[in-house]
């Protein structure tokens, strides 16, 4: 706490488990004091609890430890930005409990789907499911950079911003629903 106020950093790289202090608390203190600061809150456990309990403490994301080094550069540029960033594996338990698709699902593609190509929906649903760049491009037999390009067109053809945006289309179109199998 004491060097944030110090430094006034851009980004706090929150570990929730420190010895000795609380990180739901000092993240809760640092947006408080400190409200340029933004928060990615880390932690060793990937469970739901802790990322409700870190982004109600006013986080701008949550990863856990075991992301790769390009998944935590990746998170420190998009809570830079000031956007929200969530490991795709806990932000389908999230969407699970607390978003309920607006529709059933569709037997007929959505109109928000029809720019889609069918690989654009597939990586679309693969991304809904919690799989990274790398486990898509392994699913798909596509080359990774062949999948970072179908993130992007796919992103520009719904008009959303990044992988959050990106799943929640899927659960409200109804491409996937919480509790399928992945």
């Amino acid at each position: 706490m004491r060097r944030s106020h110090e430094v006034h950093p851009d980004v706090v790289l929150m570990d929730l488990h420190m010895a000795g202090m609380d990180g739901v608390a000092a993240t809760e203190r640092i947006v408080t004091e400190l409200p340029q600061t933004r928060v990615l809150a880390l932690s060793i456990f990937d469970l739901e609890e802790h990322a409700v309990a870190a982004l109600r403490a006013g986080a701008s994301g949550f990863l856990p430890k075991d992301v790769s080094p390009e998944e935590l550069t990746e998170g420190i540029r998009v809570v830079h930005r000031g956007d929200a960033a969530v490991a795709p594996r806990l932000l389908i338990g999230l969407i699970g409990t607390f978003v309920r698709p607006t529709r059933p699902r569709a037997l007929v593609v959505p109109d928000e789907l029809s720019a889609l190509s069918s690989r654009e929906r597939q990586v679309l649903e693969l991304i809904a499911r919690g799989l990274s760049n790398a486990q898509i491009a392994e699913e798909t037999g596509l080359s990774l950079s062949t999948v970072k390009n179908r993130v992007s067109d796919l992103f520009a053809k719904l008009d959303v911003r990044d992988r959050a945006q990106a799943v929640i289309v899927a659960y409200e179109v109804g491409l996937v629903r919480p509790g399928e199998p992945g």
